[in-house]
């Protein structure tokens, strides 16, 4: 990677966001890392596709990348293993300022959340395909991670119901909640979930 950008560098993305880790609806650590999870360990992704957004000269729209992680119980206490993977369509400065968004190196929401990871693996180069189909979204990355997130049944049958009014370093201040049912083979250990918490917002994130 390129590391001659920094947090010097001013940044902005906007787009979806969405996730499915192992824990039951609502994930605790959702809410604030010093809750516990449901089980020893948190194990999960968030999925991000960039619809708008630049990284100083570089243009991100049409990004798409995965965040895989592994947590104690308490997400609070750091340790985390963290994988990034980003599209193999990304040219070079692309995935240099993804790489460096995600890694905490620009600032930012990441920056806060770099702070918990323990051990960070090496970034993978693969094909990521993201899909939203209603109140579902897919996201495939090629010998990789295979997952579906379906949003919850609402009131009304149309509109997802949602957490409101609620900080979190990476989502907007309104969240659909989901169930997901995810396959990944690699990172960090594997995991293979089914109908597990799941949500999705639209993120902006900046840096000036």
């Amino acid at each position: 990677m390129d590391n001659t950008a920094n947090s010097t560098t001013p940044w902005y993305a906007k787009g979806l966001l969405f996730e499915n880790c192992s824990c039951t609806l609502v994930c605790p650590g959702h809410v604030h890392f010093s809750q516990p999870c449901t089980h020893d360990r948190c194990l999960g992704y968030w999925a991000i596709r960039i619809d708008e957004g630049r990284f100083g000269g570089t243009d991100l729209v049409g990004m798409k990348m995965v965040v895989t992680y592994d947590s104690p119980q308490h997400m609070i206490e750091g340790g985390w293993v963290q994988q990034i993977v980003i599209d193999e369509r990304a040219d070079q400065a692309q995935r240099n300022a993804l790489e460096t968004i995600i890694t905490g190196q620009a600032g930012g929401p990441w920056g806060v959340l770099a702070g918990f990871v323990g051990t960070r693996l090496p970034t993978e180069y693969r094909r990521v395909d993201i899909v939203e189909e209603g109140r579902i979204k897919k996201v495939n990355v090629a010998g990789f991670l295979e997952s579906t997130v379906e949003d919850i049944k609402s009131k009304d049958k149309v509109n997802p119901v949602t957490l409101g009014n609620m900080f979190n370093q990476i989502h907007a201040a309104t969240q659909g909640l989901a169930l997901g049912t995810s396959s990944c083979s690699v990172a960090p250990e594997g995991f293979n979930l089914a109908n597990t918490h799941g949500l999705h917002s639209q993120f902006s994130w900046s840096v000036k």
